[in-house]
């Protein structure tokens, strides 16, 4: 049954080829298939994970224990991941934005123990809670290994044993520029409104704490 002009369009803008009409009765390469992974699995089940550490969070009332210090920490993990994130979106990838993402993932493994540590030391944290920990320490590796699948030669360029290019430009073809919107939207929606709201929260009751304790002085 033909699809109507409009919503191929549409389909267009959201899925990448192999997903498309044109795609769908055909053998897909492999490199499709990571990047169909990649886009329609991995970030999509990593922004689930980061809304269900919230909501883990949130259930804990954290305000009360570790408060906004620990917001800070969960931030800045968002920021470690944010610049690799937003680097794969939009720019092409080659030996230097690999090199970016790894160093931003050591930095993220880092902070994410230094968060646990913290936590941990201050409050409970529940088995669901250390579940969905370890979703959001698998992804961004998951995400990591599939982009050097997909670049190999600009992976072992590392190692010296291919030509390194370490230039940011703009990627040659862009990713459907629906997908790159929703999962833009999704993001300020799931993850940095709510951790805003996280870290204000923890901010007021700080404050309100300090100030009953002045007023009993």
């Amino acid at each position: 049954m033909p699809v109507p002009n409009g919503n191929r369009r549409l389909r267009a803008a959201f899925l990448p080829l192999c997903l498309t009409d044109e795609g769908l009765f055909r053998a897909m390469p492999t490199d499709d298939i990571l990047r169909t992974l990649l886009m329609y699995f991995v970030l999509p089940a990593w922004l689930a994970a980061g809304f269900a550490d919230y909501l883990c969070h949130r259930a804990a009332h954290i305000e009360r224990t570790s408060g906004w210090k620990e917001s800070v920490l969960h931030l800045l993990q968002f920021a470690e991941m944010a610049l690799p994130i937003l680097a794969a979106l939009f720019l092409e990838i080659n030996t230097g934005i690999i090199l970016l993402m790894i160093v931003c993932l050591l930095l993220h493994q880092a902070t994410a123990m230094w968060d646990v540590s913290y936590a941990a030391a201050t409050r409970e944290v529940k088995p669901i809670e250390q579940h969905v920990h370890s979703v959001l320490e698998m992804m961004p590796l998951t995400g990591l290994l599939m982009v050097i699948a997909l670049h190999w030669q600009a992976f072992i360029a590392l190692l010296g044993l291919s030509p390194a290019t370490f230039r940011f430009a703009l990627k040659p073809e862009p990713l459907p520029w629906l997908y790159v919107a929703l999962m833009m939207g999704l993001t300020l929606l799931f993850e940095i409104l709510p951790y805003i709201e996280e870290l204000v929260r923890g901010l007021r009751y700080a404050g309100a704490d300090h100030g009953r304790g002045g007023r009993a002085a």
